[in-house]
């Protein structure tokens, strides 16, 4: 890679966290934006990287950024801003040599239009390699600045799991693997691991995930030889226990609320024979259901409505099962999003939770007497999920809790919560009711 282009990479990363932090923009959302931008997949690749390292340790950064200035940058320099953290970050974790981290970060200065800040831009990057080991020694022992978190949200991580914060922190920085869930109708996991194999690409199937393989090395899954063909998808593990918990049953009427993008309402169509209804209230992310469904051969319903208005799309349906996978925090899979914790604000919690309970209440009587709902969220916070089930528990008397043996998973009265890395999953939690009446 040239000077130019990691000039130009390190650029388009700095404007990408700046929609992160300043817009409260989704990364992935922000990166689709500004990829064209990039015309070599090396260079998407180091921005991608570049983004999520900063994310993981936005606090200590900053902290550094402070030590090493005079006086703070100016608002009009967030660019300059960024670029310094992305650049410090590097010289951190020493990848690349320290002279060539330097000299893009200047170059990227001034291809930005900020010549008179390419001086600044040097000499902060040049005293952070003379004062490393300093600053190292100096940084406070704040556990959020240690671990990368805002303050509010580690504190609610210790409140919720006094015994399990400190891992769960941790492993909300580490790098996520890459699970696919085997399309049980065109392939098997063996069948896939094998014709990966014959094209240099290593993966493991896994004795807990029958569905599942895992793969050795990050890919560019669309490539990979039989996605196509609908053999596969990409799914967390963790994710993929949802269509076992329903105790699917040919012939069964399904609703997937919350569906897109339409993992789960697959695994399902996967899984059995059943008449399934996939409730969505965003129009696009409807059609990406369908879509979905095509490239994986399978038949099922797309709904575009809101799930706390059921009469107006509902009609006159029952379902003998349904799957609410709820809007929330998503603070189980931090690993894969390091944006959402810098997204996230403490009032989001409270407003999640109104909303999941509205849901709940409205799609309740749509469930026929003695079938099965299952609520999932990927969130690790009790508001969001054992308060959630216990609240709708004490408002339903005709909701029977249905427990499930969920493998290594954490009962916590009602339901039960996969913790982040469990068995290399995301965190999730699941809840089983069974209507009786």
């Amino acid at each position: 890679m040239n000077a130019a282009a990691g000039a130009e990479a390190r650029l388009v990363a700095a404007r990408a966290l700046a929609a992160v932090f300043d817009q409260r923009r989704n990364l992935g959302d922000t990166l689709a934006d500004l990829d064209r931008q990039l015309g070599d997949s090396r260079d998407r690749a180091l921005v991608r990287r570049l983004c999520n390292r900063v994310l993981r340790d936005y606090p200590a950064l900053e902290w550094r950024l402070d030590q090493l200035l005079r006086k703070p940058l100016q608002r009009k320099a967030r660019e300059i801003h960024f670029l310094l953290l992305l650049a410090l970050d590097q010289l951190i974790e020493g990848r690349e040599p320290a002279h060539a981290v330097v000299h893009a970060s200047v170059a990227a200065a001034r291809s930005a239009g900020h010549h008179h800040l390419s001086g600044l831009v040097n000499g902060v990057l040049r005293n952070q390699q003379r004062r490393a080991e300093e600053l190292e020694a100096q940084m406070p022992c704040d556990p959020a600045l240690r671990l990368g978190y805002p303050a509010w949200l580690l504190d609610m991580i210790q409140h919720d799991w006094p015994d399990h914060w400190r891992a769960i922190a941790e492993a909300g920085n580490r790098k996520p693997p890459i699970w696919l869930r085997v399309n049980r109708r065109r392939s098997t996991p063996d069948k896939l691991r094998l014709k990966l194999a014959d094209n240099g690409i290593q993966a493991a199937t896994s004795p807990h995930f029958p569905d599942a393989i895992r793969l050795d090395h990050p890919a560019r899954v669309s490539s990979l030889p039989g996605y196509a063909e609908g053999e596969f998808s990409v799914q967390d593990a963790g994710a993929q226990a949802a269509a076992a918990l329903l105790e699917l049953e040919d012939g069964q009427r399904v609703l997937d609320a919350c569906a897109a993008p339409g993992g789960k309402a697959a695994h399902i169509l996967e899984c059995a024979d059943v008449t399934l209804t996939a409730l969505e209230v965003d129009q696009l992310r409807a059609e990406s259901i369908g879509q979905t469904f095509d490239r994986l051969g399978l038949k099922g319903r797309v709904v575009t409505g809101d799930a706390t208005t059921p009469e107006t799309w509902a009609g006159t349906d029952r379902f003998d099962r349904i799957l609410v996978d709820a809007p929330c925090s998503a603070t189980g899979v931090l690993r894969r999003h390091p944006d959402i914790r810098w997204q996230r604000e403490p009032g989001d919690i409270e407003q999640n939770a109104r909303l999941q309970a509205r849901i709940l209440d409205a799609l309740w009587p749509l469930l026929a007497p003695g079938g099965l709902l299952v609520y999932a969220s990927c969130s690790i916070l009790h508001a969001e999920n054992r308060d959630q089930a216990r609240d709708f528990i004490a408002r339903h008397a005709d909701a029977q809790l249905h427990e499930a043996d969920l493998e290594d998973a954490v009962a916590i009265d009602p339901g039960r919560q996969i913790l982040p890395d469990s068995l290399d999953r995301d965190g999730f939690y699941y809840l089983r009711l069974r209507r009786m009446r």
